[in-house]
């Protein structure tokens, strides 16, 4: 994992989960703009994805690894004894709210970017149904997901990089897209079980990877005290990479201060 730290004093710490196929390293911008706007921020690679050491990369045996993996981040990050805010885009919008399923972690508020509650676009019937059989005789056998850079963002700088990233994972396994698809089950089937922290759903409005449905479906349903949704309406699937990033941006860190504020932080 990786730390950067606010110049001085901080107002809380940042803990940002990336998505599928990607890694830390697409998320400069981002990370800065956080830190020089006066928090720390803590990111790592999930495992099987961007520079971890596993040998099978895009591959996981469980959902779970992501979850545990996060859960260490969080606990990495209480050590600067600061109120902690998580931000999951994607995939690790889904890693976010799994883990509010399953942990008792001490949160100050939780940001999904579109989180990926469903996919816009799903296999072919026959290929959905033979990898029921694959994920048990050949679950580390791979398949490419044939996403182009073009999907995510409208963005020509950051689509330029992307091609030319040699960290970006291209094939993924059968058992992966399985506890993909199980991951987004049991966020429905558990929304009651949502731990109740404050929560900013951001949903990029023209989205051509998750199914925004889905996504306000799940926020319909999740009862807390202090949720919010956001659409916004031109972005792609990656929001933080859009033309508008900033303004973007500008809401997020509202979102968090007035959090802050009612924690009874003080806030210029």
């Amino acid at each position: 994992m990786w730390k950067w730290e606010a110049d001085e004093n901080a107002l809380a710490s940042i803990v940002i989960i990336h998505g599928a196929f990607e890694h830390h390293g697409r998320y400069r911008w981002l990370v800065e703009m956080w830190r020089s706007s006066g928090f720390h921020v803590l990111m790592g690679d999930l495992p099987g994805q961007g520079t971890t050491t596993r040998s099978n990369r895009g591959h996981i045996d469980s959902f779970d690894e992501y979850i545990e993996e996060v859960d260490g981040w969080i606990k990495e990050a209480a050590k600067w004894e600061l109120p902690i805010f998580l931000i999951g885009h994607s995939m690790g919008g889904l890693v976010v709210v799994r883990l509010l399923q399953e942990k008792k972690v001490h949160l100050a508020g939780a940001i999904l970017s579109s989180p990926c509650l469903g996919l816009a676009k799903h296999p072919s019937k026959f290929l959905e149904s033979i990898s029921w059989g694959l994920n048990k005789i050949a679950p580390k056998m791979k398949v490419s997901p044939k996403l182009t850079v073009d999907l995510v963002t409208r963005n020509v700088e950051v689509q330029n990089s992307d091609v030319n990233d040699s960290l970006y994972v291209t094939d993924v396994s059968v058992r992966w897209y399985r506890e993909l698809i199980q991951g987004v089950h049991q966020a429905f089937d558990k929304v009651h079980k949502t731990l109740d922290v404050p929560l900013l759903v951001m949903q990029g409005g023209n989205d051509k990877i998750v199914d925004k449905q889905a996504v306000r479906k799940w926020f319909n349903q999740v009862k807390l005290n202090d949720k919010h949704y956001k659409e916004w309406q031109e972005c792609y699937h990656e929001i933080f990479s859009e033309p508008n990033r900033e303004i973007i941006f500008e809401y997020t860190v509202d979102f968090v201060k007035a959090r802050l504020k009612l924690l009874g932080y003080y806030i210029e």
